[in-house]
Order: structure tokens, then sequence, then C-alpha cells
């Protein structure tokens, strides 16, 4: 990953941890969802003109050619869209990564349904607009809203395709403009899978361009690198090229910064990249106690009050499930944390208590994995602390904190045991220190000393506290 790539990352992760960034998706991002390019749905149409669709690049003109010669029937092309662009719902994993961030606005040119659909696979309600009246209108609860300014699948009637349906555009949908100019002018956009050739989108970026002049937002487009085509000149090649450049060049007057990649799957790789980031500002805390060896039950409860408090304190977020016998301690920290640099309790701690009262003949221990499934992945950093329990009269290795261990393992969280608080934290940072490559394959610089310290047994837990800060904060920064 070059510096040009690493810089947007830590720029983009910034505005959306200030919940200040937006999406713009063109057809790119629903193609590998099995939906057609343009030049790909227009084909039918060329050829019952007898045009080359090879040789056409003002598709909108190619639409209203069609049109024009079916007499202003449109009815072909419509069918042509159910067709080609009912892609189902399946979103790609880049539709799931983006609808797993906290990102709340969405544009897109596109008619398909695989946004909304991603959002609502991670438990999100989309607010999908595709009308005029439907700006006006807020949906309850809503997560996200998603501006589909050129219409929706299940009404391909009313699709922006044609020529016509862009020369009237300002007059049917000149809502959509002044709220896209509203969203260019406060909030960051990264535009994926767009070309910059739609007139609608040129128009409004000129109309934000001019207003603001050299006090233009900051945003961000992602395209890959031209590469000879297979069959393609070296004349043909030099000249896409040339224009590839010309047009990052052009971008620049609206503050568009382009990365360029060399292959398509690089978007992944960067969106997951992000998203861990993000996922890392994200503390769970796994533990239970029935007993508080070797530090005693006031010593214990006084290290996880200030250790969580300092968490919250530096910016990071916590999800408990509020772990029996060191639960009250743990919430206890993080809403001192909250208060201390006044902020919201809802925005910085995720408390999920495990429900311990089900109705008569429940599954209890399904019910409990299932909530751990739930919860565990929200974060993307796991501390394990003590882990014992009495079971039978017996003192003996908490077994669910073990689970939880899994769990994050399988989601791709980074595993801390506190193995110095004993018990079950004791054996599983045992485990990860004989096996540490395994664990951390690129551990930071610093990480393996820093983290045997952790299993050395220390007369008071407080001596730990700034540790584990510290590995959590090198943690966050390499993503």
């Amino acid at each position: 990953m070059n510096s040009e790539i690493e810089l947007f990352i830590k720029e983009y992760l910034k505005e959306i941890e200030e919940d200040n960034a937006a999406i713009f998706a063109g057809t790119g991002l629903s193609v590998p969802a099995g939906a057609v390019d343009w030049k790909s749905l227009l084909k039918p149409l060329a050829d019952e003109l007898g045009l080359d669709i090879d040789k056409e690049y003002d598709l909108v003109t190619l639409a209203q050619f069609h049109c024009n010669e079916n007499g202003g029937n449109r009815s072909k092309i419509n069918q042509l869209l159910l067709e080609e662009l009912s892609v189902g719902d399946h979103p790609t994993d880049n539709h799931k990564i983006l609808a797993r961030l906290p990102i709340c606005t969405y544009w897109t040119t596109n008619y398909d349904k695989l946004i909304e659909t991603a959002l609502r696979s991670e438990g999100k309600v989309p607010d999908v607009k595709y009308t005029v009246p439907q700006l006006a209108t807020t949906k309850p609860k809503r997560d996200a809203v998603i501006y589909k300014m050129h219409g929706d699948i299940d009404h391909p009637d009313t699709a922006v395709i044609t020529k016509d349906d862009y020369e009237k555009y300002s007059n049917n949908f000149g809502a959509y403009i002044n709220a896209l100019s509203g969203d260019l002018v406060s909030k960051t956009f990264l535009f994926l899978g767009f070309s910059f050739t739609d007139p609608n989108l040129d128009y409004i970026l000129s109309r934000v361009r001019i207003t603001f002049r050299e006090n233009q937002r900051r945003h961000y487009c992602i395209f890959r690198k031209r590469s000879q085509l297979e069959g393609e000149s070296d004349e043909d090649f030099k000249q896409a090229e040339i224009r590839q450049r010309l047009v990052i060049e052009d971008l620049k007057r609206f503050n568009i910064k382009t990365i360029l990649i060399d292959d398509f799957q690089q978007i992944t790789d960067i969106l997951s990249y992000i998203e861990g980031l993000y996922k890392r500002r994200k503390i769970f805390i796994s533990g239970s106690a029935d007993v508080y060896d070797p530090w005693g039950q006031q010593a214990t409860e006084e290290f996880l009050f200030h250790l969580c408090s300092a968490l919250i304190e530096q910016d990071y977020k916590m999800v408990t499930g509020v772990g029996r016998g060191i639960g009250y301690a743990v919430v206890s920290g993080a809403i001192n944390g909250t208060r201390t640099i006044n902020c919201r309790i809802d925005d910085r701690v995720s408390m999920r208590p495990f429900p311990l009262v089900l109705p008569y003949g429940s599954d209890i221990g399904a019910v409990w994995e299932d909530y751990r499934q739930d919860m565990i992945p929200r974060a993307g950093i796991a501390l394990f602390l003590l882990g014992n329990k009495y079971q039978d009269g017996n003192l003996v290795l908490a077994n669910g904190v073990r689970r939880e261990f899994e769990i994050a393992r399988e989601h791709g969280l980074v595993v801390v045991p506190i193995g110095a608080s004993g018990y079950m934290a004791k054996e599983l940072w045992t485990e990860v220190d004989s096996d540490f490559d395994t664990f951390y394959p690129n551990p930071p610089d610093g990480f393996r000393e820093a983290f045997s310290v952790l299993g050395v047994e220390v007369s008071h837990p407080n001596e730990l506290i700034q540790i584990i800060l510290d590995l959590v904060h090198v943690l966050t920064k390499e993503g």
C-alpha cells in the first residue's frame, strides 16, 4: 500500500469517525454483483439502430436515438432495465463493508437495490429516496439515507436514461440537485465505480465549484490505472492513457483527489483496511469472576474502573457483556470516562447484559451464543481478564470467556489476554504467547515485549494500565 493510499485512508477514516463521510456509487460498484455495464445494457438498442456499440461513447444520446426511432416509446428500454439490472439481493463485499461502517449518506445513479439490501442485512434501516416527494419525508429510526437520483429499478418508466430525461432533470428533479449540492458542501464524498461522464453530476459539481471557488470541500475517487487491453493497439492505449490523465487533472477543479489502483480487488482491500481501523477504536471487554485472587476484589475493581475510564477518555469506544463479577466496575469506569470528557454514554459504551431469565424451555446456551455472535464482531480489539466461576461448588475456569476468545478470533479481532489477572485469562495468554507469530503475524515494534509483560505477576494491577493503553494505541495505528 503506497503512501498516497495510506494518507487517503487516514483522512477518510477521520471523516467517518466525525460523521462527515458520504458515498457516491456508480455502475462499477454493482457490476461485480451481476449488473451489466452501460455498454452491455444498451448494446441491443445499438444493434437495432445499426450502430456499433464499441464506437459509441455518448450512451445517453444513443438511448434517445432509440426512443426517437420508436415514436417516443421507451418500453424496450424499460424492459432492458428490468431484465439486466434486477441483480437480486446479493451485495458484493464492498457493499457489505460500506454497510457495516457508520456512513449515513449514499448517493447513486444506479437503479438497483444493492446498497439498501446490504444495509438491511446489517440490521440498519435505510431511507430510500427516488422521487421528489420522498425528500420531504423521513423514515422513522433511519440509519442511512440513499438518494437514487436517477430512479429505482421497480419503476423503470421514470428512470433517467435518455437525453430527454437529462434535459428535463432540473425541472423534474431540481430538489435532488439542491440536496446533492448541499451534501457536496458539508460532507466528504468517496466516489466508487463512477466514471464522471454523467451530465447531471457535472452540472452540480460546476455549481459548487463556482460558488465556493478555492474553498471547496475535498472529495475522493478511486480509478483503476489504465492498462492495455487484450487486442488493443498501442495507439488506442496511448490515447486512453492520456485521456485518463486529463480526466484526473480536470477533477482537481472540483477538489476531487483521484486514488489510482492497479486492480479492482484493491478497492475491497482499502475498504477492509478502513473498517479494521475503525473497529479497532472499539474495545470488547471479556471476563468474569467469583473470586479475585491474586489482587483481591477492591484492587481488581479499582483497576477495571481506571482502565475503562482511561480507554474512554482516550477516545475509544467500549463493548461489554457486563461480565459476572466484573461488569459493574467496567461499566462504572466507562461511564466515568464519558463524564470526564463530557460525551454521551450511548455514543461510547455498548452495554449488552446477558439475559438470565428466559421463557420456560428456552436453550440458554443457544441464546447466549447468538448474543455473543452479535456483540463481539462490533469491536476490533478484545481484552480478556480473570475468567473464573463456581460450578457445582468448585472453582473452575470460565468456559464463556474461552468461547468469547474463540468468537473474537473467528471474526478477526485482535485478542489481548491479560495473563497477570490469572484463571482463564492466564491460560489464554499462555496459548497466545507460545504461538505468538500465529496470533500476531506482523506485530508492531515493541509489541512482543509489551505483551510478555501482561503475563508477569504484579503487586497491584494498576501497574498494567499504561501498558495496556500503549498496546491498544499501537494496534489502532497499525490496522
